[in-house]
């Protein structure tokens, strides 16, 4: 196959994923204000596509570990060739797309480094992974994201809670202030979640 047009369907391809990414984890970072009422669901959309077109401009670290941290290259290992990215790729969006199907909640990111990290091992052998690497950018982050998330998220839960209760005159007891405030708050860490996922996962495809 010409390598000219091998290039070019790979790239078609990463614009493809970038494409199923966004449709797939849009909805994951505005699910919460969708689901409340706090803003409709065009404008969230709306909203998430402008933060994580932002986002994709904030840094290029992520880019970095894609395109030569994760899959060993250089004199120490054989060249990552288009077949290898094409088979990684594809891999991605054949995940992102059963998950979506399914309705599962799923890492765009983690299926795109196990499509390509299998397709360089089925290519080229073990030795072309960054054991290190992989361990300490993929591994571990997966391993303590929710435990880490889940801590914040029930501290902060409680402090709100504590900040917005109030006493009830009459008899004493505890009540919780609905106030506008909430809506705007997740609307403001619901897009904060939009950048971030700009910053990550915009910048894979880079990569």
């Amino acid at each position: 196959m010409d390598i000219t047009f091998m290039v070019a369907l790979v790239i078609a391809l990463a614009l493809f994923f970038d494409f199923t990414n966004g449709f797939h984890d849009t909805a994951n970072a505005m699910a919460t204000p969708i689901a409340t009422g706090a803003i409709k669901p065009k404008t969230a959309v709306a909203l998430a596509a402008i933060l994580n077109l932002v986002g994709a401009f904030l840094s290029t670290e992520v880019a970095k570990t894609v395109s030569g941290g994760i899959i060993r290259e250089g004199s120490d290992a054989v060249p990552i060739t288009p077949d290898i990215i094409f088979a990684g790729l594809m891999g991605a969006i054949l995940w992102n797309m059963i998950t979506w199907l399914k309705g599962l909640p799923s890492s765009s990111s983690h299926a795109l480094f196990g499509g390509l990290i299998g397709a360089a091992i089925a290519g080229i052998g073990f030795s072309s992974v960054n054991v290190e690497t992989l361990l300490q950018k993929v591994i571990l982050p997966a391993i303590f994201a929710p435990v880490i998330a889940g801590i914040v998220a029930y501290l902060c839960t409680k402090l709100a809670y504590a900040l917005t209760a109030r006493h009830d005159p009459e008899t004493g007891d505890k009540l919780t202030q609905k106030r506008g405030g909430f809506r705007t708050g997740q609307i403001f860490t619901s897009s904060l979640v939009a950048l971030a996922h700009g910053t990550n996962d915009a910048q894979k495809t880079m990569g």
